[in-house]
């Protein structure tokens, strides 16, 4: 009895120490690897990844990571196209296998928006099987599909199922709203990001390393959603433009009258593109309202008050729309013209207000900055006993609109020209230097409020 347990406890720790030794081979061979693929010696890296993948699978995600990139620069450099499809095949298995062997470090959002922007640019496969990764990635999760240029192909893709009859105008519309949601939120997560770092500057307080990289990055991630957001804009293009959408609702709209989601479409669409003075668009609203009342449907009826000249009545609806909002956007949206009825009858503070709950809900919302800055401007005259205070209000003014800029990378050049000429209306060195009031901090008791520091010189 005991020979035979003698026997199971050595049988025992040789397949232990077997395991242990396999798992040691393929940490060295990893290392190996990745100290290859690193130094882009790639003739070494390939045969030691393909080892790699065949015995030891499970061995770290560092393993797919790597690869990544690898297959990134062969597939750059490959001699001719035979040898570029196999590396490029190659690259989507990486991400497959990625996805099989380390799913919770894998997120499906990621894997497949890489996977169809690696076969839309190499050209592999057929525009329904490249959209098909695109799908799935939105479907199974969109939090993680944040990839600016694989949500543009994404798109770009469906416009060209459109155009080839494969795909239906108001699914194109349905998923330009989605798309530019998505990017929208992203905008946000950066804003939220940039907005301290931005006051503090304005404060006059030096930046750490860390923070200052944060906001530089901040703002390239910014400049790169404006770049993606214009190039939806681009494809989406005539086919949004009234002249082509009123047609077309008109002829669809007694069939789809009953169709919540189709109205609600449509009515977006049209609010979008300022089709509101058309006929169709009361049509529109008012059958939704009658279906499903809800905040967009006061949003509309604000919309037509409006433009019948009821601006009372239109602030009605518009505050009604905002209080029953649940998307931040939309009730950004819906806050913002409200603020926008308000500067129109020089009702600053109160426009202020309302600009300031739009920015809560939509921190990238650069234009309601820009919006308060032209307010502070006007109202030089206004705040401040002496002349030098009322020109003081301009540097108040240009933080409002460097603010705009850094938050909102399509408005950043008009933003940052509105800062320069209300720095240039601002004291001079030579007037603060006569006043005596270097560095000292001016309060306003307008509605504007608040103070300013003078610059030191």
């Amino acid at each position: 009895m005991k020979t035979k347990f003698f026997v199971l406890l050595v049988a025992t720790f040789l397949g232990f120490s077997s395991v242990f030794a396999q798992d040691d081979d393929c940490t060295k061979e990893l290392s190996l690897f990745n100290d290859s693929a690193k130094a882009e010696i790639y003739e070494d890296a390939l045969p030691r990844y393909k080892k790699l993948i065949k015995d030891c699978p499970k061995v770290s995600v560092a393993l797919y990571q790597r690869a990544d990139k690898m297959f990134e620069d062969l597939i750059d450099t490959a001699e001719d196209d035979t040898k570029k499809k196999e590396y490029v095949q190659m690259a989507i298995n990486n991400l497959n296998l990625r996805l099989e062997h380390f799913p919770e470090k894998s997120p499906k959002g990621k894997i497949f928006s890489d996977i169809g922007k690696i076969m839309y640019e190499n050209k592999m496969g057929s525009a329904e099987e490249i959209f098909k990764y695109f799908d799935d990635a939105w479907n199974m999760d969109p939090d993680n599909f944040k990839s600016p240029v694989g949500l543009y192909v994404y798109f770009l893709i469906l416009d060209n199922l459109v155009d080839a009859e494969k795909r239906t105008i108001n699914e194109l519309f349905v998923k330009y709203d989605e798309v530019i949601n998505q990017i929208e939120r992203m905008e946000n997560e950066q804003a939220v990001l940039a907005k301290p770092l931005v006051v503090k500057q304005e404060n006059g307080e030096k930046l750490s390393s860390r923070e200052a990289r944060i906001l530089k990055n901040s703002g390239i991630y910014l400049r790169n959603y404006a770049k993606i957001k214009k190039g939806i804009n681009g494809v989406l293009g005539q086919k949004a433009d009234c002249d082509n959408l009123i047609p077309m609702y008109n002829k669809d709209y007694e069939e789809k009258k009953d169709d919540k989601d189709w109205l609600r479409v449509a009515a977006s669409r049209m609010s979008a593109k300022d089709c509101t003075g058309d006929p169709l668009f009361f049509k529109l609203v008012e059958s939704l309202h009658e279906l499903e009342p809800s905040a967009r449907t006061a949003f509309y009826l604000g919309r037509l008050a409006e433009e019948n000249g009821n601006t009372n009545k239109a602030l009605e609806y518009y505050n009604n729309a905002a209080e029953l909002e649940e998307n931040p956007l939309d009730k950004a949206k819906d806050y913002f013209t409200i603020a926008e009825i308000y500067k129109k009858r020089g009702s600053f503070s109160s426009a202020r207000k309302y600009y300031n709950l739009a920015l809560e809900n939509k921190p990238s919302l650069g234009i309601a900055y820009l919006r308060i800055a032209d307010m502070i401007a006007k109202s030089a005259n206004d705040c401040g006993g002496t002349t030098f205070e009322k020109r003081a209000i301009y540097w108040k003014a240009a933080n409002y609109a460097k603010r705009a800029a850094s938050v909102d990378a399509t408005i950043s050049d008009n933003a940052n020209q509105a800062a320069s000429s209300y720095e240039q209306r601002a004291p001079s060195k030579a007037d603060i230097f006569q006043s005596g009031m270097a560095g000292k901090t001016i309060s306003f008791n307008c509605w504007v409020g608040g103070s300013v520091k003078v610059p030191s010189i």
